[in-house]
């Protein structure tokens, strides 16, 4: 699963303000440049401001009665614009702004010449959607974005190239925000391909571009793609940059991030270490000190655990001296070295850092994000079910899982910390609960366009699992179906994950009384293991046994009664310890 904090953007990075130019700024924009892409931020920017109290203020601007005429007038959406931004200055707040915003993009759309593409048309759309990010409605801004990247004709120069890729890159952020990565991805893909045709394929600026859809290939765990666009981002930075360049810092730290996630450590430590020296060349400490976190984590994934403990106290002294003993950051060291000690066996030691890092995360300082907290409170619940400690895991799940509820782009980190849950129910017995979770996450994942990542297969086995024991076959089956036809195109035939899911695919054919499907599934699996994966697993007798029992009865009676699923999954059934070991793939552990 993707981390709890977006890689995108950083947890402490400032909101998004909406800008409206000043009254006679719109034509200026006809000549403005082709500049940068779109700031790494979420796409909602943020209106709130620090209200003055009654007495001091300010009037709100008088609402103009403009009737359907008057909009013909072409010096009036620059005006609807300025009272738009006055708007928001004077407290009024975002929905007056979106009104005078609207009709100020409905005057640009009159009178627009015929024929012509109105780029103030285009600017005043990006404006009306950015205003409904910032109320949180998302789903009314991408219609108008769609409208608005419609606008620009990018054979017109580098004006047009300019509004095309901000509308792409906006309408990115807003599907991102909305959970749905794969249109996401596609929208930064189609502003690279606009900016690169502008700027051509060396600029710096295509360089900032390809590590934002990077950290977006990142977050759908598109790791191949993301390292490509990345070594490219490098390439752009080493001939456009300094030696050590804070640009060239950022590359290495995604880099690095990459190359863990493909289980290359050395290569991972190798861009950490180059990433740290620059932060400590250019005298950002405290970056250095997180660089030192992840240089940690590495050292942790190699069992070298007094480097490891080495990089997170080095880490630690300096987030304690230059942020104070309660900053989140301390917990997030603390949570770090509570793994560490638990993976060494010292749980006393690792109970003792949970803890610290619970009291920080239960009084935090100001500006600390919900994310932050859900984030660091996540990885403590996995300590504690690694520790047998499930109540207090399914706590802390709970409470992340109410912190991020109504947070937008969260909905597949929701959908993990569901699934999660739903493994945790289904292993104490609470089958109906774990079937719920899954329901729900299976529900995110759908919604968020994740329908064809291996996880989204792994969810539907699992749910699968809970709907099995809750005699809800005919679910089942259609459960295991879909993730075998995932698992199979992203993981393929021979991968852990595809086999669990053909033997309870099996298993649950033959409880159906579908005894040629069964057998012709079981075949296959045995089939794969003596051509590709070997016969050395254990778990080949024992689905060689079932075969051969299914095959003998077959022969015997092809319609023969049902087995019951009692019988067929229920440990504590009364059917011998062999026969029960012939099934042993139902039972498959869904971590």
């Amino acid at each position: 699963m993707p981390g709890l904090v977006s890689v995108k953007t950083p947890p402490d990075a400032s909101p998004l303000t909406i800008s409206v130019p000043e009254a006679g700024s719109v034509s200026e924009s006809r000549n403005s440049k082709f500049t940068s892409p779109t700031p790494k931020k979420t796409p909602s920017p943020s209106t709130s401001r620090s209200r003055p109290s009654p007495d001091r203020k300010k009037k709100s601007p008088e609402s103009p009665v403009l009737d359907e005429s008057s909009l013909d007038n072409p010096d009036l959406g620059p005006f609807l614009l300025k009272l738009a931004r006055d708007a928001i200055a004077s407290g009024d707040g975002p929905n007056k702004a979106l009104e005078y915003a609207l009709r100020a993009s409905k005057s640009f759309e009159r009178c627009a010449a015929e024929g012509e593409p109105s780029l103030d048309l285009a600017m005043s759309l990006h404006v009306v959607a950015a205003i409904y990010c910032s109320l949180g409605r998302f789903e009314e801004a991408t219609p108008v974005l769609e409208r608005a990247i419609g606008v620009p004709e990018v054979a017109r120069g580098a004006d047009h190239a300019l509004a095309a890729f901000s509308g792409y890159m906006q309408l990115g952020d807003t599907f991102s925000m909305l959970g749905q990565v794969e249109r996401s991805i596609q929208c930064y893909e189609e502003g690279l391909k606009i900016q690169i045709e502008a700027l051509g394929e060396t600029d710096p600026r295509v360089g900032e571009t390809c590590r934002y859809l990077a950290e977006a290939r990142v977050q759908a765990m598109q790791f191949d793609e993301a390292e490509s666009l990345c070594k490219k981002t490098l390439e752009i930075h080493s001939v456009h940059s300094e030696p050590a360049s804070l640009e060239e810092a950022a590359d290495r730290r995604l880099m690095a991030l990459i190359c863990e996630a493909k289980g290359d450590y050395e290569s991972a430590l190798e861009h950490l270490v180059l990433a740290s020296m620059a932060m400590i060349a250019n005298g950002l400490d405290n970056e250095a000190a997180a660089i030192d976190v992840s240089i940690g984590n590495i050292y942790l994934s190699l069992c070298r655990y007094d480097e490891a403990i080495f990089s997170y106290q080095k880490a630690l002294t300096v987030f304690k001296s230059s942020r104070g003993d309660n900053h989140p950051s301390v917990a997030s060291v603390f949570v770090r070295l509570a793994d560490l000690y638990y993976k060494t066996g010292k749980l006393r030691e690792s109970s003792s850092y949970c803890e610290n890092a619970l009291r920080i995360y239960a009084k935090p300082v100001p500006g600390t994000t919900a994310e932050e907290i859900a984030g660091g409170i996540t990885e403590i619940s996995a300590i504690y079910e690694s520790i047998n400690e499930p109540d207090e895991a399914l706590k802390l799940l709970q409470k992340s899982l109410k912190l991020l509820e109504d947070k937008p782009g969260q909905q597949s980190t929701i959908a993990g910390i569901e699934a999660r849950m739903g493994v945790m129910f289904y292993m104490a017995g609470r089958y109906g609960e774990a079937r719920s979770s899954f329901e729900s996450a299976v529900a995110k994942l759908r919604a968020s366009g994740e329908r064809k990542s291996p996880f989204f297969g792994v969810v539907l086995n699992q749910m699968g699992l809970a709907c099995v024991q809750l005699f809800k076959v005919d679910e089942a089956v259609e459960l295991f179906e879909e993730a075998r036809g995932i698992l199979e195109k992203e993981c393929g035939p021979c991968h852990p994950d595809t086999i669990g899911v053909y033997t309870n695919l099996a298993a649950t054919y033959d409880a159906m009384g579908r005894v040629e499907d069964a057998i012709e599934i079981l075949e296959y699996v045995l089939k794969l293991r003596e051509e590709q994966l070997g016969t050395a697993n254990p778990d080949f007798d024992d689905e060689k046994r079932r075969l051969a029992e299914l095959l003998k009865e077959a022969g015997k009676a092809r319609n023969r009664k049902a087995k019951s699923l009692q019988n067929l999954i229920d440990p504590n059934s009364k059917r011998t310890k062999k026969e029960t070991k012939r099934w042993s793939g139902l039972g498959f552990r869904i971590g």
